[in-house]
């Protein structure tokens, strides 16, 4: 079989590589388009995944992203035009529903927060199949169009089955000149570039005043973009670290003594490797996050005083799934 794969962000290549290597083992022949954003592209290439590009994001105005979206879709629609596809799948891609379904090949959507309520609209209505964690209620899902015959849910998160062969780098913090005797924090900002993301989070520059002052922490903040980075710098704390380049999340995650991130995955990383996360997300809670936070596995943060920071110890317990699963559920819709 012939299965066209899009992947739009750089979580997306975390998510299909393990994937893509179960398909290929089975015989069947993956293509990879990707957008330029973020270390999409780049991650591509560490991973040793042959993809071709289209587009970039279309930044935060919304005319801009309608602008983006039709520039790709043209160059989608022709690259699937010549593949002959037999399914195509993506993690919340806005073009790669409609380019595909326009061609007559079957969709898998997949995603795993359901308030993203435009995306979902089409791409849920396009797809043949709806792939969610089982932590989201189905009920949600029915106002796109999702009913039990189009909807496959899997266990856990989708973090636990592309890390299940995940061992951490103990060098990074040394590379990254992190002192293992301070309280290692790992922060991620907002995504203030989502249209689901437009409160603003005035939480994440207090929480940066708390940890930038405080002597017994070093917190490493990955930034989403350079602009982000650029804001960090000139804050000038002493005990933030900005690097300078795209740097090993999973690892620092797994040897951090905590995580404090405004975004989905980190957050869901974290919770899979075993290090204890904070969410500083504005917006409508998802499923997901709701289920985290009620089983104790994820604390919200109103307030930067409230953080708890200490140095962890002993064997953190981590959860590993199979990805043959997930491919699977893809296959199984064709």
């Amino acid at each position: 079989m012939r299965i066209w794969i899009d992947m739009t962000a750089p979580a997306h290549v975390l998510v299909f590589r393990p994937i893509i290597r179960r398909l290929e083992e089975a015989g069947h022949e993956v293509a990879v388009t990707a957008r330029d954003y973020g270390e999409a592209l780049s991650l591509l290439t560490l991973h040793g995944i042959e993809h071709t590009a289209f587009g970039r994001h279309g930044g935060v105005t919304r005319r801009g992203k309608v602008r983006a979206l039709g520039s790709r879709l043209r160059s989608m629609r022709r690259f699937g035009r010549a593949g002959r596809f037999d399914l195509a799948a993506a993690h919340a891609s806005n073009e790669l529903p409609i380019a595909a379904r326009s061609l007559g090949v079957p969709v898998v959507d997949m995603f795993d927060y359901e308030w993203a309520l435009q995306q979902h609209n089409v791409g849920c209505r396009l797809a043949r199949r709806v792939m969610t964690p089982d932590a989201i209620p189905p009920e949600r899902l029915r106002r796109y169009g999702v009913g039990s015959a189009k909807l496959a849910q899997f266990p856990g998160l989708k973090e636990d089955y592309y890390l299940f062969d995940f061992e951490p780098d103990r060098s990074v913090l040394d590379r990254l000149g992190l002192d293992p005797d301070r309280v290692i924090v790992v922060v991620r900002p907002p995504a203030d570039v989502a249209l689901y993301h437009r409160l603003e989070n005035t939480l994440f520059p207090r929480l940066l005043e708390r940890l930038g002052r405080d002597e017994r922490v070093q917190a490493l903040v990955v930034p989403r973009n350079a602009g982000q980075r650029e804001y960090v710098r000139g804050l000038g704390l002493p005990s933030l670290v900005v690097p300078d380049h795209a740097v090993d999340a999973q690892s620092l995650i797994a040897l951090a003594d905590l995580v404090i991130s405004a975004g989905g995955t980190m957050n869901r990383e974290a919770v899979s490797l075993g290090t204890p996360v904070y969410t500083t997300f504005a917006g409508r809670p998802g499923g997901v996050d709701e289920d985290l936070v009620r089983r104790g596995m994820m604390r919200g943060l109103a307030d930067p005083d409230d953080l708890v920071l200490e140095k962890r110890s002993g064997e953190r317990a981590r959860t590993r799934r199979d990805p043959q699963v997930l491919a699977d559920m893809m296959l199984a819709t064709a």
